[in-house]
């Protein structure tokens, strides 16, 4: 993987992986190696720009999961560009299960990463054949996604690389691994309620929003950074312009359609 710097605007990148190694570089000075059982989050604010390049020594499989978490109103735009990683996330252990918990509480167990927002994320591996019970938040909603074999959970059976929406209001779920066991990401948090405009690497709240972050990216390639996105330091490449943007006004995105 060979990712040009680019930017992004109004939420926070969140990697988690589980193979590979990436090497990133952004806008606020920030170096470092993303790594297997490493949290990752880059929280963008106004304005971050970031490459992300496969380290020419890392194994030859890059796996992992990258989540776009949008920042609330109330800082979205006012909350400092920054990088940070947390190698010493807690173990979650349960009864033919066991995990670790990368943000918010699971089971009673709590990651000291930050949110902006109520956030739940855990890496959970279920024993061949064995039943999960895991309790939930009823204030959040939830959703699990396959990272290795298969289980069910009620009617859903999803399998590798596949979602299931479990929604809200619960206070357990009841999780049965398949018989070749089960790797799965638990995410979830309270229902986030602002309406989104998303485009390319942008996050707003306005077609106008999405056409200025634009603008002024765009300029800061040519003029080697501005106020908003500085370019990124120390990579070897030209940053990524942006792509046209569509002949009609962006809508917002509601939670549902």
């Amino acid at each position: 993987m060979r990712v040009p710097p680019h930017p992004h605007t109004s939420l926070q990148t969140v990697s988690w992986l589980f193979e590979g190694e990436i090497e990133h570089r952004d806008s606020v000075g920030s170096h470092a190696f993303v790594r297997p059982g490493e949290l990752n989050i880059m929280t963008a604010g106004n304005g971050i720009a970031h490459s992300e390049v496969s380290t020419p020594t890392a194994p030859p499989v890059l796996h992992g999961a990258q989540l776009w978490v949008a920042l609330p109103d109330s800082v979205r735009t006012t909350v400092a560009p920054a990088f940070n990683a947390y190698a010493d996330l807690p173990s979650l252990e349960l009864d033919g299960a066991s995990g670790t918990v990368m943000i918010g509480t699971v089971a009673g167990v709590t990651s000291p990463a930050p949110a902006f927002s109520a956030l739940v994320g855990a890496d959970i591996t279920i024993e061949p054949g064995r039943t999960l019970s895991l309790p939930l938040t009823v204030s959040n909603e939830y959703a699990v996604l396959i990272v290795d074999g298969s289980l069910s959970v009620g009617e859903l059976t999803p399998g590798f690389g596949e979602m299931a929406y479990l929604g809200g209001g619960r206070r357990s779920v009841e999780l049965v691994a398949s018989g070749n066991g089960v790797r799965f990401l638990l995410l979830g948090g309270e229902p986030f309620e602002e309406h989104l405009v998303m485009w390319w690497n942008f996050i707003g709240r306005s077609h106008g929003e999405i056409v200025a972050a634009r603008d002024a990216w765009q300029a800061a390639i040519l003029a080697n950074g501005n106020d908003r996105f500085d370019l990124v330091p120390g990579y070897d490449g030209d940053p990524l312009p942006a792509p046209p943007l569509p002949a009609i006004a962006l809508k917002p995105r509601p939670r549902s359609r």
